[in-house]
C-alpha cells in the first residue's frame, strides 16, 4: 500500500526491511526501497513467497511487486539516486564513497516512514560495508527502534527480501523507460546489464564515449570502469571558482584545475597548444576582460 493515507495498522508496532538494488552497475541508477508492515502480519508475510529478488526471474519479480502493491497491510518507498547524482558526489572536492551514500538513503527511507506517522519498532537491513559499525550508526540515529543488520538479509528476512523486489522492479523499469537525453547519431539502448564485465556493456560503452564530453547521463562516470573508454580523451582545463592567494598577481588570482584532477583521464596535450601556462587566468579571458562573478545583484 502506497497512498497520502496512513492505514489504520501503522499506530501499531510495525517491521520494516530496506534493500538495495543497482550497487555494482556502471549504467543507470541505484534503487533503494524499503517494505514494511504491522509486526501482527510477520508470519503471513512469509507465506507471501517473497525470496532475494536475484535469485527470481523477472517475471516472477513482477507478479510479487503487483501482489504486494494491492496488499493493504503492507507499505512500501523507494529512493532513486541517479547516475549523475552518485558520480557528482563521489567525484566531488569532499568525495562521499558509496558505501555512504547507502547508507544516507537507507536512513532517508527510515526518515521518510516515520514522518509520515509509522510506528516502527525493528528495522531490518541489508548491510553495506562493516555490520557491527551499521547497526551502531543506525541505532544512535534512531535509538527507538531495534535494528538488525545483516548480510544477505535479503535471502533471510521476507520483509527485506520484499524490498529487494521493491527496489529491483524499480530500477528494471526506469531502465526499460529510460529516455537519452543526448541526440548523437547511431545512439542505442542495447547496453546489456549494465554490470561493467557484460560485453554488451562494454561494446555499449565503447561506442557510446566521446572524446570532449564524455558518456551519455546513464553512465555512472565515476566508475573506475570508464577510465580506459576515454584514456584517448581531450584534456579539458576549467578555470576554477577558487582564489590562489599564492599567485604574484596582486596576491590573488583564479587558479585552474584540470578535469584529470577530478578524476577524469585524457591525452597529454603539447605545451603550445594550450593557451595557458597554469597560472593566473586563461589568455581567452584576459583578452575579453572577462570575470567570474559569484553574485549577481
Amino acid at each position: 500500500m502506497r497512498s497520502s493515507t496512513l492505514p489504520k495498522w501503522a499506530s501499531k508496532p510495525c517491521i520494516m526491511g530496506i534493500d538495495e538494488a543497482g550497487r555494482g552497475p556502471v549504467l543507470g541508477p541505484m534503487v533503494y526501497g524499503c517494505l514494511y508492515c504491522p509486526l501482527s502480519y510477520q508470519n503471513t508475510l512469509v507465506t507471501l513467497k517473497f525470496a532475494d529478488s536475484k535469485t527470481l526471474k523477472e517475471e516472477k519479480r513482477e507478479e510479487l511487486f503487483e501482489n504486494l502493491k494491492a496488499d493493504t497491510s503492507i507499505g512500501w518507498e523507494v529512493d532513486v539516486i541517479s547516475p549523475r547524482e552518485l558520480s557528482a558526489k563521489m567525484l566531488k572536492k569532499e568525495k562521499i564513497n558509496l558505501n555512504e551514500i547507502s547508507h544516507n538513503s537507507a536512513i532517508g527511507l527510515v526518515r521518510r516512514v516515520l514522518g509520515m506517522g509509522v510506528i516502527l519498532s525493528e528495522v531490518f537491513v541489508d548491510t553495506v560495508g562493516d555490520t557491527e559499525k551499521y547497526s551502531t550508526k543506525l541505532s544512535e540515529l534512531f535509538p527507538g527502534i531495534k535494528f538488525l543488520v545483516a548480510k544477505r538479509a535479503d535471502s533471510l528476512y521476507p520483509v527485506v527480501s520484499g524490498a529487494s523486489i521493491v527496489a529491483k522492479v524499480t530500477r528494471d523499469r526506469l531502465l526499460r523507460e529510460w529516455v537519452l537525453e543526448e541526440t548523437a547519431e547511431n545512439m542505442h539502448r542495447n547496453f546489456g546489464s549494465g554490470y561493467p564485465g557484460d560485453p554488451e556493456t562494454k561494446a555499449w560503452l565503447d561506442h557510446h564515449k566521446h572524446l570532449v564530453f564524455g558518456f551519455p547521463t546513464l553512465v555512472r562516470f565515476s566508475w573506475g570502469t570508464c577510465a580506459p573508454y576515454l584514456k584517448d580523451g581531450v584534456e579539458v582545463i576549467w578555470e576554477s571558482d577558487e582564489v590562489d592567494e599564492n599567485s604574484s598577481n596582486n596576491g590573488r588570482s583564479k587558479r585552474q584545475v584540470k578535469l584529470s584532477k577530478l578524476g577524469f583521464s585524457g591525452c597529454k596535450r603539447r605545451t603550445e597548444d594550450i593557451e595557458s601556462n597554469g597560472k593566473g587566468r586563461s589568455k581567452f579571458f584576459q583578452a575579453r576582460k572577462l570575470e567570474l562573478v559569484p553574485h549577481f545583484q
